[in-house]
Parts: structure tokens; C-alpha cells; sequence
């Protein structure tokens, strides 16, 4: 292992400039273009709905740029998001938060919250903190919770103690139910939107009995669900007509979704969802919309075989923006908003796990106009990604590796 102070990677070019930018009144050059950065055959022979959707060309920073390792000693963390001080909170699986210096420097771990079934991929998920954090002091989670019926995607809530070594009045304010013995696809990740409403991704479960359970409106499996601090609907929530529908429900018809964020230039919910064998996605979420699965997917069964009837399109279901085949496995994602390298505004970073790297994407008027592939060499599985108060990068991989990567 090397010393943590020293640069893990640093992978700049100084190159040409190409015009494209994530906001579409300010034209910001994201780099030089190249063959697009996945080069290893698809699993299959789907074809995308539109040009652009997967494959785009690639893009090098022009910036130079690095990523250091500034701390080795996490345990399989999951989730990071930054106080208001400009520390970072981070979530390890197996049930604590600890803190963390930008510097590197990792807090005990804090007690008092909830049990989690740890077990395949649950255990103690994404987090996000109150607006008025710097006030209340409130934390909002989700993890895997074990319950009779078999386990749960759930949310809770807590105050963070003034000697920041407790959660106080830990309490579970919302359940994704049925609770199914599977181990797998619980989603996870959770914010604040701009109206000061949770919205919280959940997954399907990955059993054949649950899959289908994504299609429904009276499950909260496999959706994007919109609350309350307290877990109720919120208000302003699409209706959903069919009888028995949830009003806690934003979208429906998504697998594994990881990934979640707010785009900085329309305040929209964009979200990461892993695919089977191919089809991983990156979708701008709508009110009331169905993004298909299993329905439509652009990819197959582990065994090979089609899921369903093969079919990537159909009408009254969403497209992606963007997916890939073969997968990267996308988790936890955040649009950068710094200025400290201008390339990269408003442009979309994506934790890859079985891709072992950052998916950076431009973006351009809702579209993907370029992709690239950030700190390759370091051969980690990046399970969390979120830009810090002072403008800069951090991930945290399932190695126990917290990044911050910036300009160099």
C-alpha cells in the first residue's frame, strides 16, 4: 500500500479544447474528443434509440488534475456527503458513520444507530443531511433493516450529538415494502430536493417473485419514492391512477438504482440504476414517468437468455439518456459545481464498480456528449462520489479508500 500522502494517480493531458458543457447557456470546453473510452464487445446486439445513447466519444481533461488517497482506514464505506463545516460524513455497510477531515483524518466510529442486515448488498446505505443541518444537526440514512417478513429497504433519521460520537432519537420514518428474504437490489441512495422533500431510490429485490414488482404502484419496490422528514407522501406527487396506488411515488419501473442527484442547472433528479448483463443506466427522472424494467431493458439475463421479450422500446416507457454494454456498475453520483476545473461544470461523475474507475460524462442539454474514465490505474471499486465545500472531489471506494480528487 503506499503512503496515503502521496499522489495516487494523476491522470491529466494538456490538450486541444472542444466546445460542449452540461448547461446550455454557458458553453465550457470539456477536453479533447477520442474513440469512445469502452472498446470491449457488447453483449449484445440491441441498437440504441437515438445517437449518443451509449458509446459516446470520448473526452480528456485538459486541466491537469490528480487523485490522492488521504485515508486507507474505512471499512467497506457506502456513502459520503459533506457537513456544513465542510468535514465529510461517511456511511460503512457493516452499520457506523464516522467523520473525516479533508486532510484525512477519520473519526471513531458513532453509535446509536439501527441495526442492518450487512449480509450480500445490504447494510448501511446512502445518507444526506438536513438543509437546516447546521441548526438541527439532523442525518437522514437508509440501510438494509431485518424484519420478520425478511429484510427492508428503510430511511431513518437522527440527531447527530453535540460530541458527534451518538446518534439521538434514531428513528425509522419509511419502509419499501413487501420485506422479501433476498439479500440483494435495495437501491439506497437518498436526498433533499430543491423543495425540501426527501427522494429516496429503492430497488426491486433481484428475485424472479419481486422483479415484476417495479411494474406496480402499490409496492414500493424497484422506485423513486418523494417524502416528508417525517416519511409521509409529499406533497405535489404525481398521481398514479391504478387502484391501491402508493402517493409516496414518484417514478416506478427501476431495478438497482445507486446513484442520485440533482442537476445543477434544472434542479432536476437524475439516477443511476445497474442493468442486468448490460443495459447499467443513467436516467433524468420525471414525475409520474415508468422507466421500464422489466418491461424494456438493453440488457439480458445473466445465463444469456432475453429478459421478457427482448424489447428495449416501447411506447409510455422512459429511455435512458444514456447506458452502458457491457456494464460499469454505477453507484453513488454527484454533479460538479466547482470552478476549479472549468472543463468539468456541471458535468456528471459517476462511482464505477465492477468498472473499477470515475465515470465522468458532459452533459448538454439533457444529453451525454462525452465520457471519460478517471483513476483506472487505481484498481478500486468506487462506491461513492461528492464535491466538498472547498470545490473539490471525494470518493470513497469499497476498499476503505477515501480520494479527493482536484485540480493539481
Amino acid at each position: 500500500m503506499r503512503n496515503i500522502n502521496q499522489i495516487a494517480i494523476v491522470s491529466s493531458v494538456l490538450i486541444s479544447l472542444l466546445s460542449c458543457s452540461g448547461d446550455k447557456d454557458v458553453d465550457v470546453n470539456p477536453g479533447t474528443t477520442t474513440n469512445p473510452v469502452e472498446g470491449n464487445a457488447a453483449n449484445t446486439t440491441y441498437k440504441p434509440a437515438f445517437e449518443g445513447q451509449t458509446r459516446i466519444r470520448g473526452v480528456q481533461t485538459n486541466t491537469p488534475y490528480e487523485g490522492v488517497v488521504i485515508a486507507t482506514t474505512l471499512t467497506s464505506p457506502w456513502g459520503i456527503t459533506s457537513l456544513t463545516d465542510g468535514r465529510l460524513l461517511i456511511t460503512e455497510k457493516t452499520g457506523t458513520m464516522r467523520i473525516a477531515t479533508t486532510a484525512g483524518v477519520v473519526s471513531g466510529a458513532i453509535t446509536g444507530i439501527p441495526a442492518v442486515n450487512s449480509a450480500g448488498q445490504g447494510g448501511l446505505l446512502g445518507l444526506c443531511i438536513d438543509p437546516e443541518f447546521a441548526t438541527n444537526r439532523m442525518i437522514y440514512w437508509v440501510f438494509a433493516e431485518a424484519t420478520a417478513g425478511g429484510n427492508n429497504t428503510a430511511v431513518a433519521k437522527g440527531k447527530l450529538a453535540a460530541d458527534e460520537k451518538t446518534i439521538e432519537g434514531a428513528t425509522v420514518i419509511y419502509r419499501a415494502k413487501p420485506a422479501n428474504a433476498s439479500t440483494l437490489h435495495y437501491g439506497g441512495r437518498i436526498l433533499f430536493d430543491k423543495t425540501g422533500f426527501l427522494v429516496v431510490s429503492t430497488g426491486e429485490r433481484s428475485v424472479l417473485e419481486t422483479r415484476p414488482l417495479a411494474q406496480s404502484v402499490t409496492t414500493g419496490l424497484g422506485k423513486v419514492v418523494r417524502i416528508t422528514k417525517e416519511g409521509q407522501p409529499a406533497t405535489g406527487n404525481p398521481i398514479f391512477t391504478q387502484a391501491g396506488a402508493l402517493p409516496e411515488l414518484y417514478s416506478i419501473g427501476h431495478r438497482n438504482p445507486q446513484g442520485l442527484a440533482l442537476n445543477p442547472v434544472t434542479n432536476e433528479i437524475w439516477l443511476a440504476e445497474h442493468g442486468p448483463r448490460g443495459g447499467d443506466e443513467i436516467n433524468r427522472i420525471k414525475a409520474g414517468a415508468n422507466y421500464g424494467w422489466p418491461t424494456i431493458t438493453y440488457g439480458i439475463e445473466y445465463s444469456g437468455e432475453k429478459i421478457g421479450a427482448g424489447t428495449q422500446q416501447q411506447d409510455g416507457l422512459e429511455q435512458p439518456v444514456y447506458y452502458w454494454d457491457p456494464v460499469v456498475s454505477p453507484s453513488g453520483m454527484t454533479f460538479y459545481t466547482g470552478n476549479r476545473v472549468p472543463e468539468w461544470q456541471n458535468n456528471l461523475f459517476i462511482g464505477a464498480l465492477s468498472g473499477m474507475h470515475i465515470v465522468r460524462l458532459a452533459i448538454k442539454d439533457n444529453k451525454v456528449v462525452g465520457e471519460e474514465r478517471l483513476l483506472v490505474s487505481e484498481n478500486q471499486r468506487f462506491r461513492d462520489v461528492t464535491q466538498g465545500k472547498d470545490g473539490a472531489l471525494y470518493a470513497v471506494t469499497d476498499g476503505g479508500r477515501l480520494y479527493k480528487i482536484d485540480k493539481k
